[in-house]
Formats: C-alpha cells, structure tokens, sequence
C-alpha cells in the first residue's frame, strides 16, 4: 500500500510510519520542511507528484496538530484560535481536497485524523481547541459522505492525549492516565484495513476504552 503521513517528523507519525513499514508498505512522509500544508498550491503539487509516481494512495494520515487553552472562557485568546484554526483546519482541508480523488481510486483506502474527547466535551478554558477539534471532524465527516459509494473511507479516532517514550522518560513519575501511546494509535489505524471501508466511513472510534 502507499500511505501518506503528514506530520511525519514527530513521534506519533514515526510510530505510524514505522508500523506501515514493518508491515512493508511504501510510506511517504512529509513535514513542514518539506510541504508547506498551509499552501494549497504546495499541496497540490505534492498530491500531484504522488499521483504521477503511484498513481493512487491507498492511506492519508493527518497527525499535524497542536493545543492552546488558557485560564478561563473569558480570557480566551482568538490569536489562539487563529492558530489553531491553521493547524488543525486549514491544513486538513488542504491536504483531504487533494488527495481525496487518489481516495476513491483505492479499493480500500482510509482517511484518518486524531481527534481529542475535548470536542465532544469542551471546558471553559479550551474553547478554541475544542471548536477547531470540532470543525476537523465535521470536514472530516464531510469527506467520509464523499467517499461513501467507493471502496475507501474517512476515519476520527478520538484520544485524550498521546504519549511516547520521551515524555515517559521526562515524567517517570507521572502516570499519563487515560493516554494512548503512540504505538498503540498507530496499531489502531492499521486496523482499519481489516474492517470494510463501509463498516466504518464516517465513524469517530475512542481509543480511551
């Protein structure tokens, strides 16, 4: 298979893409260094070359994200949302329009992002992550309705946080209770080539569980 891992440089898109890969698959990684995702142009052109060396993508997984909160709802930030907004949205909506037609061409191909419990249930202080949160998955739903009729399909998997060894070996006293391990996530999205793609299009599966 050829899979797309956007955010590839850090610790939970190594662990994706050393899953594939263990699993012998072609991953194409890419990170800000690489392909600015906030330029659609860029994007594109990214999807561009990908289509004309493969053909299709049988994968897209979006791990750029990023937090901002603050004390209280009224001392919200909106330079914080304006962030977030381009974190979490604007490059999504860059990335799934492009390779969304390279989508339909697999015959089991999955969109995926990582999506927090925040958007579901928003505190006071984390109003702009969660509204971003939410805005993500309802694009995302959008693509899964896109992708209804053909043999791939787009995926929410929802956290409360991540955790990888580093944090661990930063914090060995603290207990990260209710976060999913890198690894563990990465496992949870190669398990979705084992469901059919109509099983689980536009569904949102807790990995807290």
């Amino acid at each position: 298979m050829i899979i797309v891992v956007t955010g590839a440089a850090g610790p939970t898109g190594q662990a994706v893409a050393d899953h594939f890969r263990a699993g012998g698959h072609t991953v194409i990684g890419v990170d800000r260094d690489e392909v600015d995702l906030l330029d659609r142009e860029a994007v594109q052109a990214f999807a561009a070359r990908v289509e004309k060396e493969h053909g299709l993508v049988d994968g897209v997984v979006h791990l750029v994200g990023g937090w901002r909160g603050s004390k209280s709802f009224a001392e919200t930030s909106l330079d914080d949302w304006d962030t977030l907004h381009d974190l979490l949205i604007r490059t999504l909506q860059h990335v799934s329009l492009a390779f969304e037609p390279l989508l339909r061409r697999s015959g089991n191909g999955r969109f995926v992002i990582v999506s927090a419990q925040a958007a579901q249930r928003p505190t006071a202080g984390g109003a702009a992550y969660a509204a971003a949160k939410a805005a993500a998955e309802a694009w995302t739903l959008s693509l899964a309705d896109a992708l209804r009729d053909t043999g791939s399909a787009a995926v929410i998997l929802v956290i409360k946080a991540l955790v990888n060894d580093a944090m661990r070996a930063a914090k060995p006293e603290a207990r990260f209770a209710g976060f999913t391990d890198v690894r563990d996530l990465a496992q949870a999205v190669g398990g979705l080539y084992d469901r059919p793609a109509a099983e689980i299009n536009g569904t949102r599966q807790d990995l807290t569980t």
